[in-house]
């Protein structure tokens, strides 16, 4: 019953923020077949324009929820989050320097941007494993935290450096992306990252019971017959891929999969194999939500969703701990 509450919320969503923007349109014209659809304006506003962008917000929004509560559990700590392990410090530095040698290759409908923070993000995340020595057949989740900040903030170093080395026009290019923003989309990129993220997500859902058991320890899950090192690498490697894909293409978001999990879990409480797909569902209403503010608070000028999401989603976390408090 409560992840049916999720989807409808979720559903709502989805049928109302198509309407909503700074040029007011008709349902009845966009689906006419009396105009053709080159002639249509709203039927090219809404399914050229509003509804790609509304979709793409929706799959980064639940990807990077449900990567967010995995990491939580698996971590076990409560500030862990989708960047935890450098993912999005690397995306970032490929993207800088996609941009720094104004790279122009396009593949499978990304663009060069994508493909190389995509990469950034793998080369982060086989760093940080590689840093990390498996002990009584587990992942020292200590040594994993500080390999992810420290790979992070190294990254980030070379960020500043490389936008230090670009002229103005590049360098805007770099803050913009680094805002994180949605504006620019199309189908074509909903469909290259949409399998991995599919995919990620089914692994996450399927070891979800075992989540559970990490959660409270390592020597809980196994006196459970759980095989700790499995689901440790299974779990991360999984959401930092969907994180790397989503983050690829939207730029670094990063609140979404750090409060929003902790949100749903106020709500519902701490069973992943609930959790995980109501943090889908929630996490895709809210970036919806925040995306459709940061396209008309100020329209025509554009607000970096990432700083939507911070405005909207601090507060109301401050609400339900005191709350629960």
């Amino acid at each position: 019953m409560t992840l049916g509450w999720f989807f409808l919320f979720l559903l709502v969503t989805l049928l109302v923020t198509p309407m909503i923007g700074t040029t007011s349109i008709s349902l009845g014209k966009a689906f006419s077949n009396e105009i053709p659809f080159n002639e249509n304006v709203d039927a090219n506003i809404l399914f050229i324009v509003r509804l790609p962008r509304i979709l793409l917000a929706a799959v980064v929004g639940s990807a990077l929820a449900a990567s967010g509560s995995v990491f939580q559990a698996i971590l076990r700590n409560d500030l862990a989050a989708p960047i935890t392990l450098g993912v999005s410090g690397g995306a970032a530095l490929g993207a800088v320097i996609a941009i720094r040698l104004e790279l122009d290759t396009w593949f499978w409908g990304l663009a060069p941007i994508s493909i190389c923070a995509f990469i950034g993000s793998l080369s982060a995340l086989a760093l940080v494993f590689s840093l990390v020595r498996v002990r009584y057949r587990e992942l020292p989740t200590s040594y994993l935290l500080l390999a992810g900040v420290t790979v992070n903030f190294f990254f980030a170093s070379l960020v500043m450096l490389v936008n230090y080395l670009s002229n103005i026009t590049q360098s805007f290019q770099i803050v913009r992306w680094l805002m994180g923003g949605l504006d620019i989309t199309d189908y074509q990129i909903i469909i290259s990252i949409l399998p991995m993220v599919l995919i990620g997500i089914a692994i996450l859902l399927y070891f979800a019971r075992d989540f559970n058991l990490v959660s409270f320890g390592s020597e809980p899950a196994m006196s459970r017959g759980v095989d700790v090192m499995k689901v440790q690498v299974t779990g991360l490697v999984s959401a930092s891929l969907i994180t790397g894909a989503t983050v690829a293409v939207s730029g670094p978001i990063g609140f979404v999969g750090l409060i929003v999990p902790h949100i749903v879990r106020l709500m519902i409480g701490p069973d992943h194999r609930l959790l995980i797909p109501c943090c889908l569902f929630f996490g895709a209403s809210f970036m919806i939500i925040c995306d459709t503010l940061a396209r008309t608070l100020l329209a025509p000028t554009e607000i970096p969703v990432g700083v939507i999401t911070a405005i909207l989603g601090g507060p109301f976390f401050l609400w339900l701990l005191q709350r629960q408090r």
